[in-house]
């Protein structure tokens, strides 16, 4: 006859611990604790960055995939709910991205870019500026 396997008794499993570990500061021979290295190197671009500020300018000149990305994907958002469509459309685009696509490249969107520096600086930007 052929062994039946058997059921494993029912156990409580113990919870497991949140995955996080805790990291010991190591202490400096003073008995201060050693503060970790800062990512900077020199202020050197900060003083560059201020006089391109003062100039009017704040990072590159045309649209960066991030913010491309960011624009197409809350204007097919509004665009899924019910906004209206900003350019006269034809019968091959239907899906929001794709309008969203298209308002983008004709310069319809009345949006503006808020470039930010660390210092806390910022410029807003017109979306027109950005694609010529």
């Amino acid at each position: 006859m052929p062994e039946v396997a058997r059921a494993r008794p029912h156990t409580v499993s113990k919870p497991r611990a949140s995955g996080r570990r805790t990291v010991k500061r190591q202490k400096a021979p003073t008995g201060k604790a050693v503060r970790p290295a800062r990512t900077t190197k020199s202020t050197l671009k900060r003083v560059m960055k201020e006089e391109e500020i003062s100039q009017g300018a704040i990072g590159p000149n045309h649209l960066t995939r991030f913010e491309k990305a960011r624009i197409l994907g809350a204007r097919a958002l509004q665009l899924s709910y019910g906004a209206p469509p900003l350019v006269p459309l034809d019968d091959s685009a239907r899906d929001p991205i794709s309008i969203a696509k298209l308002e983008l490249e004709t310069g319809a969107l009345p949006i503006s870019i808020r470039r930010i520096l660390p210092t806390g600086e910022y410029q807003n930007i017109p979306l027109k500026n950005l694609l010529g």
